[in-house]
C-alpha cells in the first residue's frame, strides 16, 4: 500500500525562505536590493503613467478602431525598399 504524504508537510513557506536568505546577507547586499525594488517601484507606479499613458484607451472605444490606428500608424512608419 502507497505511503500518504501529508500536503502540509509537501508544502513550502517561501517567504520564510526568502526572508531568511535576505536576513544572511551582508549589509551591501541588503542595501542594494532595496535600491533595486525602490527604482522599480518608482519605475511602475510614479513615472509609468505619467509619462507613458495609454493613448489608445483613452482616444479608441473598441478593439477594431485600437488595431487600425496601430496598423496605419505600422505602415507610416515603415520606409519603402528600393
Amino acid at each position: 500500500m502507497e505511503k500518504e504524504i501529508d500536503i502540509a508537510e509537501k508544502k513550502y513557506n517561501w517567504f520564510t525562505m526568502f526572508w531568511s536568505g535576505f536576513t544572511s546577507m551582508s549589509s551591501m547586499s541588503k542595501t542594494l536590493w532595496i535600491v533595486a525594488i525602490v527604482k522599480l517601484v518608482i519605475m511602475f507606479f510614479i513615472l509609468k503613467p505619467f509619462f507613458f499613458p495609454n493613448v489608445l484607451e483613452t482616444n479608441y472605444d473598441n478593439d477594431a478602431d485600437k488595431a487600425e490606428h496601430v496598423r496605419t500608424e505600422l505602415y507610416e512608419k515603415v520606409q519603402p525598399s528600393e
